[in-house]
């Protein structure tokens, strides 16, 4: 029987190929895993430590627009703002939010931007201040920034990292 034989023939091919196949061993397998966990606990601290820097950048938008309403205030009258109000910015501080900004704050041309406590559990950075100080000359207004304590300095540009 030549068609017998010729099945034979072609499922004795098809069982050698499979013998042939290959897959991954045990070790590679758990080397790739090893290789996956090593990455996963260096690169889930830096991902949370670059997303609350975003969101803290957030709070630095909310001193910018007032460091503008507070020189603007300057170059006007002469001297820098008492209060929220004489600065051009809403009277109650608390109407100055967001999602992670609770309130901006003017007193004497100082600004503090006061962070809500939305990043997450007992999260350094709830309740912290960013503190925006004017330095007043002939030529206008320069700022320093600083945040309320210098544990927190990871999260915010070097401009702003408290000493």
């Amino acid at each position: 029987n030549h068609s017998t034989l010729t099945l034979r023939i072609a499922t004795m091919k098809q069982m050698k190929q499979f013998k042939n196949q290959e897959g991954f061993t045990l070790i590679e397998l758990m080397i790739v895993i090893a290789i996956i966990g090593i990455l996963a606990v260096i690169a889930i601290p830096a991902y949370q430590d670059y997303a609350t820097r975003a969101k803290v950048s957030e709070a630095i938008g909310f001193g910018a627009a007032a460091k503008a309403a507070v020189t603007e205030a300057y170059i006007s009258d002469g001297s820098l703002p008492a209060n929220n109000t004489v600065a051009g910015l809403d009277a109650t501080a608390t109407n100055i939010s967001s999602t992670y900004v609770q309130s901006v704050t003017v007193t004497n041309g100082v600004i503090a931007v006061l962070l809500k406590s939305a990043f997450g559990t007992d999260h350094p950075l709830n309740a912290a201040t960013l503190t925006f100080t004017p330095a007043a000359s002939s030529t206008g207004v320069s700022w320093t920034c600083a945040i309320s304590s210098n544990t927190l300095n990871k999260y915010v540009p070097s401009s702003c990292r408290a000493t």
